[in-house]
């Protein structure tokens, strides 16, 4: 019983570890986007980024578990469960931004949370408690305040960023349910080729129709450096972190760590001159709040 308790406590912890690692690592390429979507459009942006990590990753799974393992996984199956949520989603994410604006995306994307929980209830059959509920409160009420709250357009482009997180959500868990047997290295790698075939899709879709540039190629080694980091650094193993924490969390649990993003932002823009936010701070620690409550 004693050690049972012991691995679910080293459970949580090496989760919850993995959920801080994933956040901060996707939050270090706000502003590395900032500088890249200057001379990229955001659909290209996307694709090369998606297309750098998966061939990243797929390297570092061949030469971690060999070609076995890769060559035996159902990349079909991989392929559906990421494109529809690292692939379709993404996409509806940047069209929710582009009906709306930023903040308002902001503010819909914190209810991560209360999608990947009605996913746990509706496909899990997960029953809530009453910590779990509190809890869950805290990390939306936390998320809201940390993106300044504002005021929103409960429109078209609203619904667009809620089923964008919604479909997150369900391949965040499919990653995990659908392929037990598999590393969270190679979970990450089958389903985010899913998210590949999409962005490349509409990339293509978009070049031909002209509604975006041809791609080119990093203009000088600055350029380079940026978009190889935004790939790998905070897209490719944040995507693998994510994939762990989920394995240890649960999609749910491990949801309330997306609400902490726009504190560690705020950290990385501060070393580039921008100023201390006190709502981004406190937002932080509501949700921090939140995740210790729904845990215990």
């Amino acid at each position: 019983m004693t050690q049972a308790i012991e691995t679910k406590e080293t459970n949580l912890l090496t989760g919850n570890l993995l959920g801080v690692g994933a956040m901060v690592l996707w939050a270090s390429g706000f502003p590395i986007a900032e500088v890249l979507l200057e001379s990229w459009s955001a659909l290209t942006l996307t694709a090369a980024r998606a297309s750098l990590a998966g061939v990243f990753l797929l390297f570092l799974w061949m030469l971690t578990e060999g070609a076995d393992a890769v060559f035996a996984a159902r990349w079909s199956r991989g392929a559906w469960v990421g494109g529809i949520g690292f692939g379709i989603g993404t996409w509806l994410l940047l069209v929710g931004q582009q009906m709306t604006d930023p903040v308002t995306v902001a503010i819909f994307a914190s209810t991560l949370p209360i999608s990947a929980t009605l996913l746990e209830i509706i496909l899990d059959k997960r029953r809530l408690s009453r910590g779990f509920v509190l809890g869950l409160s805290a990390s939306v009420v936390g998320g809201i305040v940390a993106t300044g709250g504002g005021s929103v357009d409960i429109g078209l482009g609203a619904l667009v960023t809620l089923l964008s997180v919604l479909l997150f959500s369900w391949s965040s868990r499919g990653a995990v349910r659908e392929f037990p047997e598999l590393s969270p290295l190679g979970r990450t790698t089958i389903t985010m080729s899913g998210g590949i075939i999409v962005t490349l899709t509409l990339l293509g879709l978009s070049v031909l129709f002209g509604i975006a540039p041809v791609p080119r190629l990093p203009s000088g080694a600055n350029e380079l450096m940026l978009i190889t980091y935004f790939a790998l650094g905070s897209y490719a193993l944040s995507q693998l972190f994510w994939i762990a924490c989920v394995g240890n969390l649960g999609v749910a649990l491990a949801a309330f760590h997306s609400n902490i993003a726009p504190f560690y932002v705020m950290l990385f823009m501060l070393s580039l001159g921008a100023g201390w936010s006190w709502p981004q701070v406190i937002g932080a620690a509501i949700v921090g709040f939140g995740v210790v409550l729904a845990q215990r």
